[in-house]
């Protein structure tokens, strides 16, 4: 292991020894307009103390130009990501001054220049390990100190970090900004952000507290950020959660600020939480977008208490507060905000993110076993997040909700500032709502997998089934066909332990459709039987409640993923009743697990013909929509992936675009369409490299190149092709965003003829690819250019040869492995 990979038992070794008090971090960030300018000055000065002679301190950067402690110089002692101190005592100062790189993957200190107006942003975004990249410190989320952040930085910009600054001075065209000292929080939370960010004042007004908002963007995305509605949300979850969880928003300030290139969706810093770019919308949107950034907005907010205030101890428990976000997420935008419909979306999208990564041979409990930070980065998973959130929602009807919010209560009471493990909130929910929480604990924390439920119909009974047994309670939902509508008529509430649970219930065999789940109560993959899939192919979109209609299309989902539904027959349903799709959040994940069927899951000799009328039916959806409405977005996104696979629609595409079409009426051609379109275009060789310059020339902004990258790599030519590939592995000046764009160019238009010669070149790659480039853009790279090949025989071979290769290496492998394996499955079984 190298020394930037912390182990779980060296951390927990060092601060057993090490007490840390406060960190001062000076950072001169003058220097971020000139681009040769390639990193910058940090001097940071740690107290702590000590029950051993010597430590060592973390730091990534350019070079390390002294180590000081308790005033005398030592002699540096530094590997590139360990810095040795030695010659403690009781108590310890160590002055560090050293030089940080600027970032363009993401990871640090993340420097961006605008080509809409030429000016420059910085931005950090620190977990799990990087803000060792800014400062000199120590990496892990046990050891709490209080930040002091000092920054120099040009004039006129926007300086800002967790606290409010509370001293700045001018000289010389630079402005010197210090901040108030936080109060204790862990590393990875502190955060600063610079440049000339454009800003909108607020305020929220609690029970004897007042808290400043503000909400910032870069300057040429200002005319399209809708301050007021994430000013709205905002208030709505601090009244919300100051009440629910009875404990004061703790961090002073609270600004939100959207930064550009981002590798998240958001990060809890507090009192500065930092957002993708992707929440401000530069043309039309749906109502699921806004219900979508209203989550994360409120997920990042529960991170105020559930991470920030109470922080796990190490990574093992990272659920500790992804967990419950993810959960409180989607119930404070239920109960607080007008999305109310925030369970359907949860239901449907989150917990087939769940589903999917529990049954890869990678899958690991809610509460995992961290080894090191190599491994808690690829934890930030779909178990970590939307598992844990819904056996969170499990809980929650086990204990009830004041009981739950009680605990919760207490836990912060408890622990505020502090550090803990599952006992720690185990103790507080079990002492307050008197259950088995332990028991409950062990079933579906420290456990993997996914049971599927199905139900077998016998003579005035039931049989419910499950693989993979463990205690549920559900309801099956009853459903009758009337005059071609589905209409519910009843459920049974029941609760099952074993494989095999019978149910009494002389009405039951006469049901069209019988929904288990219903309600969506527990963790679990529902099946249909056979007669429920005859109602539902007939009038899946009858059904009145959105919650069961997403829960009827979840299973229909899993069984096309699992091989046991016909991808003809799902992509059959798709076509009949998708138009008919009231829920747009609903309606778009059916339209883009759709599409990947199409590709992924169709039988060689019927993609074609599946290709072709998954187009047409995507393009009639487009014109049938309301003009205008959320739908017809929906369906004009979805013309975009089909059209990359078959040019039947080409010319009308690129006349729209060119303007000598008219587009369906209330359709807007904004930005993001029409790259999206473009590129569907050079898939398919209907648009070239000066259609791309053209379109820059309408959209030069950070996006709009961004686009440009993907266009030109997408162009089916073996040598165009090529140069993505060389361009992708070997060009270390691509940012994370441009690297993305060029590898799903070099994608496009599932032209295997054209890529499948750089298969073997893959596997030759990417061990040294993970030991030379940051783990940010080596996981893109093995991810996004794994080989999508018709046997598994290279990557078993790269397995079986490399057994000795980084275990965070070895698990995207495999679980690409895994993706490949079922594919192929799938399409056999066809």
């Amino acid at each position: 292991m190298n020394s930037a990979n912390l182990s779980h038992e060296a951390a927990a070794a060092r601060s057993a020894a090490i007490f840390a008090r406060a960190i001062r971090v000076e950072l001169d960030l003058t220097g971020a307009p000139d681009p040769t300018q390639t990193g910058f000055p940090t001097v940071s000065t740690l107290e702590f103390a000590a029950t051993t002679d010597e430590t060592w301190i973390d730091f990534i950067g350019e070079a390390v130009e002294s180590v000081a402690v308790n005033g005398a110089e030592q002699p540096v002692d530094w590997d590139g990501a360990r810095i040795r101190v030695t010659g403690l005592g009781d108590e310890n100062t160590v002055r560090v001054v050293a030089r940080g790189a600027y970032s363009r993957s993401g990871e640090g200190l993340h420097r961006f220049v605008d080509p809409v107006d030429g000016e420059t942003y910085l931005y950090t975004q620190y977990e799990p390990a990087d803000s060792r990249r800014v400062m000199a410190c120590f990496e892990q989320p046990d050891m709490k100190a209080r930040y002091t952040f000092r920054v120099v930085a040009p004039s006129g910009w926007q300086v800002l970090s967790n606290q409010s600054a509370v001293a700045s001075s001018e000289t010389d065209g630079a402005q010197e900004i210090e901040f108030a000292p936080t109060l204790p929080i862990s590393s990875y939370i502190t955060s600063v952000a610079a440049g000339p960010y454009h800003r909108v004042d607020g305020e929220w007004t609690g029970d004897d507290q007042t808290v400043a908002l503000g909400v910032l963007c870069r300057r040429s995305l200002a005319p399209h950020l809708d301050a007021d509605e994430v000013l709205e949300i905002t208030r709505q979850g601090l009244d919300f959660f100051s009440e629910a969880f009875a404990y004061a928003y703790p961090w002073g300030k609270y600004d939100q600020i959207f930064v550009p290139e981002y590798n998240l969706g958001a990060m809890e810093n507090p009192g500065l939480v930092t957002f993708t770019e992707s929440y401000v919308f530069r043309g039309a949107s749906t109502v699921a977008q806004h219900e979508g950034r209203a989550n994360t907005i409120l997920h990042e907010m529960a991170h105020m208490w559930f991470g920030d205030l109470v922080t796990m101890r190490w990574w093992d428990d990272l659920w500790l507060k992804e967990s419950f976000a993810d959960y409180m997420g989607s119930h404070a935008a239920a109960v607080a905000t007008q999305y109310t419909d925030a369970w359907v979306t949860f239901a449907n999208r989150r917990k087939a993110w769940a589903y999917q990564q529990d049954q890869l041979p990678t899958t690991h409990p809610v509460v995992a076993d961290i080894p090191d930070l190599e491994a808690a980065k690829l934890n930030f998973d779909g178990i970590t997040y939307a598992k844990g959130a819904s056996v969170l929602k499990q809980l929650v009807a086990f204990v009830g909700e004041e009981a739950f919010f009680e605990g919760a209560r207490r836990y912060f009471a408890a622990h505020a500032f502090g550090n803990t493990t599952l006992e720690d909130l185990l103790v507080q929910l079990e002492e307050v709502s008197g259950r088995n929480v332990r028991g409950w604990s062990r079933a579906w924390l420290e456990t993997t997998g996914v049971s599927t439920i199905s139900v077998e119909r016998g003579d005035g009974e039931l049989v419910v089934v499950q693989t993979d047994p463990r205690p549920h309670r559900l309801a099956l939902g009853l459903y009758a066909l009337d005059g071609g509508r589905l209409a519910r008529r009843a459920a049974v509430d029941l609760d099952i332990h074993e494989e095999r649970t019978t149910v009494a219930l002389p009405v039951a065999p006469d049901a069209d459709l019988i929904l288990p789940n219903e309600g969506d109560r527990t963790y679990a993959k529902a099946r249909l039987d056979e007669r429920s899939l005859d109602a539902v192919t007939e009038a899946l979109s009858t059904i009145d409640d959105a919650l069961a209609r997403g829960l009827v299309w979840s299973a229909l989902w899993n069984a096309v993923r699992d091989g046991e539904l016909a991808t003809a027959r799902y992509l059959e349903i798709v076509r009949r009743h998708a138009p008919a799709e009231s829920n747009v959040a609903l309606l778009g994940g059916v339209l883009a697990n759709a599409a990947f069927a199409v590709e992924h899951y169709t039988a060689d000799d019927a993609r074609a013909g599946e290709r072709a009328g998954w187009l047409d039916a995507a393009w009639q959806g487009m014109v049938a929509s309301a003009p205008g409405s959320d739908a017809q977005l929906a369906w004009a996104r979805a013309v975009g992936a089909a059209a990359a696979v078959d040019d039947a629609h080409a010319d009308e595409l690129r006349g729209m675009l060119e303007g000598s079409a008219v587009a369906p009426e209330g359709l807007a051609l904004d930005p993001e369409l029409r790259w999206s379109w473009l590129a569907a275009l050079a898939a398919t060789g209907h648009a070239s490299a000066e259609d791309a310059d053209t379109e820059l020339v309408r959209d030069d902004t950070a996006n709009g190149r961004t686009s440009r990258i993907e266009v030109l790599a997408a162009r089916p030519d073996a040598d165009v092709r090529a140069a993505a590939w060389a361009s992708a592995w070997d060009d270390t000046s691509l940012t994370n965003d441009h690297l993305s764009a060029t590898i799903a160019g070099f994608r496009a238009g599932g032209r295997r003829d054209l890529i499948a010669r750089f298969d073997a070149e893959y596997f030759a790659r990417i061990r040294d690819a993970w030991n030379e480039r940051s783990i940010e853009i080596a996981g893109r790279l093995v991810r996004g250019l794994f080989p999508s090949s018709d046997s598994l025989e290279l990557v078993d071979g790269w397995l079986a040869e490399n057994e000795d290769a980084p275990a965070a290496l070895r698990r995207l492998v495999i679980e690409q492995r895994d993706h490949l394996a079922r594919e192929l499955r799938v399409r056999a079984a066809q």
